[in-house]
């Protein structure tokens, strides 16, 4: 029995010294991945960026000579509302345009604009002509936004106040995490 002991010893010792002489990669799972957190949106490199792109389409048809109005951006589905991400946006857009040369009409500084409590600018169509009429406006910047569960779309276009024409547009996608999320907030 001491030799059949031995031999089964022997054969188990065997079969555990194989194991830890085989190629763990061979055979083996593939290893889990690590789960890594998306970073926080940049909110500004993605206005900045909306800017860049509507400015490249504007082709020299319109210069730094004429000053631009830009609008808080809406709500899609409450044209009427913003949020702090509406003002948010609108005001990156205006710097980057600024920054690039441009004559921005500084619209909270005007006390004949239609605004309302925490919503920023909201244009109202004779309220454009005026202002436009006087400052020699040639455009006006105007967007809007809307939800889904996890992104928020934001459309921006330039339109020319002369012929009322959409002289360039941009469309992104900001993904809601948790600074986007509060700043969607109305009366924040």
């Amino acid at each position: 029995m001491t030799r059949a002991l031995g031999a089964v010893l022997a054969l188990c010792v065997s079969l555990v010294m194989t194991g830890c002489l085989s190629d763990p990669r061979k055979g083996a799972a593939a290893p889990m991945p690590m789960y890594t957190p998306k970073p926080p949106a940049d909110i500004t490199k993605l206005s900045y960026g909306a800017a860049d792109k509507l400015i490249s389409q504007l082709g020299g048809v319109l210069t730094n000579e004429h000053p631009i109005i830009v609008a808080t951006l809406v709500n899609i589905n409450d044209l009427e509302n913003s949020s702090p991400l509406g003002r948010l946006v609108s005001e990156q857009v205006a710097s980057r345009f600024a920054q690039g040369g441009f004559r921005i009409i500084e619209l909270k500084l005007r006390n004949k604009i239609y605004m309302k409590r925490s919503e920023g600018e909201l244009l109202l169509t004779r309220e454009v002509r005026d202002i436009a009429k006087q400052h020699k406006a040639r455009a006006i910047i105007a967007g809007t936004y809307t939800e889904s569960a996890k992104q928020v779309f934001v459309n921006l276009k330039l339109i020319d106040l002369e012929t009322t024409l959409v002289t360039a547009a941009v469309d992104y996608v900001l993904d809601k995490d948790e600074t986007v999320r509060s700043l969607l907030k109305v009366g924040f």
